[in-house]
């Protein structure tokens, strides 16, 4: 979660780097979601189970957010707005690496479950 977290942030930068002036909200979303995504990580090295459960959901938020913006982006693309395909291709990074965060985090949560009659940790 911690590597995806600044990945997250790197995006966001490289977003608003590509086009300061209209990518502000890359800026903000890139740097507010990597710095909860590592929160969400450094809690779970630190045992705080519930920490793996918000790091799923914020996940899962983020590839219906990222599927969306970059259909969107793909679209006004294919539509001759060739300025969008940094964007594209940004969004697109950040939604796959979302799926794969969000698989290795279900995986995760499917090992740390108890057996039946197993009492829990």
């Amino acid at each position: 979660m911690v590597v995806y977290g600044l990945f997250l942030i790197a995006m966001g930068l490289a977003g608003y780097a590509s086009n300061p002036e209209k990518a502000k909200t890359a800026l903000m979303s890139g740097g507010a979601f990597g710095a909860l995504s590592m929160l969400w990580g450094w809690l779970m090295t630190r045992g705080f189970a519930w920490s793996r459960w918000a790091g799923c959901a914020t996940t899962a938020f983020l590839v219906v957010v990222f599927s969306w913006r970059a259909s969107v982006s793909w679209m006004a693309f294919a539509n001759g707005a060739a300025d969008k395909l940094t964007a594209a291709v940004l969004i697109t990074a950040m939604g796959a690496a979302s799926i794969l965060m969000l698989i290795a985090l279900v995986r995760g949560l499917a090992r740390r479950q108890p057996h039946p009659g197993e009492p829990r940790r």
